[in-house]
């Protein structure tokens, strides 16, 4: 495998909001972003308080293929979804995985 293969993640955030994610979110997005190419993992990351909003619901997403995860990014990014807009940006692979899955300063 390529390194680059491996070291991909997508991060959706404005999918729903604080208090709104149920037993069937993972399946959905898995499922949605399943269009795009093999998905490997889906995490969802809760924030309980101190962030804004939109920021409280981070969905990080494990594509197989790079260029999965770049349709995903073009096509996902401000789409309106549910009464939001949806964002939707590449997020370091080292950050995840050392769990840092927290806004970061240079996403804000």
């Amino acid at each position: 495998k390529q390194w680059y293969q491996r070291r991909v993640r997508v991060l959706l955030k404005n999918m729903v909001g604080p208090g709104e994610v149920d037993d069937d979110l993972e399946s959905e997005t898995r499922e949605e972003c399943s269009k795009y190419g093999e998905v490997v993992q889906v995490v969802i990351y809760e924030i309980p308080s101190g962030v804004a909003v939109e920021e409280a619901v981070r969905i990080f997403v494990h594509f197989k293929r790079i260029e999965s995860a770049v349709k995903a990014v073009v096509d996902l990014n401000n789409r309106f979804f549910g009464g939001r807009t949806v964002k939707c940006m590449f997020y370091p692979v080292e950050k995840f995985e050392a769990l840092e899955l927290n806004p970061q300063p240079d996403e804000l």
